[in-house]
């Protein structure tokens, strides 16, 4: 079973995740672009439950998606790192900024969602599944 430990710029907030990811995917929704500085957010799905903060806390930021959910992101309150995302459609699954792994090579991406918003200069991967929205 992975190991996924990983942490913000400024090491304030580190956490640890042992389970399987249930997905792996970058999100080019416009929320994602924001968050991303302007390409696709990459993370990796995990359960809920299996996230565990090893250090610190962070701060929590909610909003409606363009799907209708509320989404929650989470950010180092003292660098501003996006660590985590959480969809209350689905609260069993924690969506791991996969910029914030220690080893960034546990990351594999298996597809695109909401490519439909993807910048037209972004350059999707031929050979990864694309979802023109959020799968449900």
């Amino acid at each position: 079973m992975p190991n996924y430990q990983g942490g913000c710029l400024c090491g304030a907030v580190r956490y640890i995740c042992e389970a399987e990811a249930s997905a792996q995917g970058a999100c080019h929704c416009r929320d994602c672009q924001y968050i991303a500085g302007g390409g696709a957010a990459h993370a990796l799905t995990v359960p809920t439950d299996a996230v565990q903060m090893t250090q610190g806390a962070p701060v929590a930021h909610a909003k409606l998606s363009d799907a209708g959910n509320r989404v929650t992101r989470f950010f180092c309150g003292a660098c501003g790192t996006h660590l985590f995302l959480r969809n209350a459609a689905h609260p069993d699954r924690t969506s791991v900024n996969a910029g914030t792994l220690d080893d960034t090579a546990l990351y594999s991406p298996h597809g695109h969602m909401w490519v439909e918003s993807a910048p037209r200069w972004h350059r999707l991967e031929a050979d990864l599944s694309r979802l023109l929205r959020e799968a449900a």
